[in-house]
């Protein structure tokens, strides 16, 4: 498990969505979030930068969920119900893609995976 660069492709379980995207810390740099929708998800992420994340599959099968600033985009599978990827609010440069639609990797193999405090995200906080 290499923290290098790496491209990588990932796919929903029933094969309709297919992306490929560079994690630029690798498939080593995994967590979970805990806030209210992710820790109902509970699927653990690796780090892409949005600019390299492409759909090479399934565009139009994929339905978005946004809630609260609307500034996250949580995408999933509309005949599978797979979570496969969302823009992060905390940084909409980057793109988290679910550790467990990628080709070859069980995130069982990475326990124990940190956790990332989203309860407590700046953008929840009232001036």
């Amino acid at each position: 498990m290499s923290n290098e660069a790496q491209t990588i492709r990932a796919g929903c379980h029933c094969g309709a969505v297919l992306i490929e995207a560079t994690l630029p810390d690798g498939i080593a740099a995994h967590n979970r979030c805990d806030c209210s929708f992710c820790r109902r998800r509970g699927a653990a992420a690796v780090t892409a930068l949005t600019d390299t994340v492409h759909i090479l599959k399934g565009q139009d099968n994929l339905t978005l969920y946004s809630f609260g600033t609307k500034t996250a985009q949580h995408w999933f599978c509309k005949t599978c119900g797979i979570y496969t990827h969302h823009q992060r609010r905390s940084d909409p440069a980057e793109t988290g893609i679910n550790l467990g639609c990628i080709d070859g990797v069980n995130p069982r193999d990475f326990e124990p995976i940190a956790w990332v405090d989203g309860v407590n995200h700046p953008s929840d906080r009232s001036s």
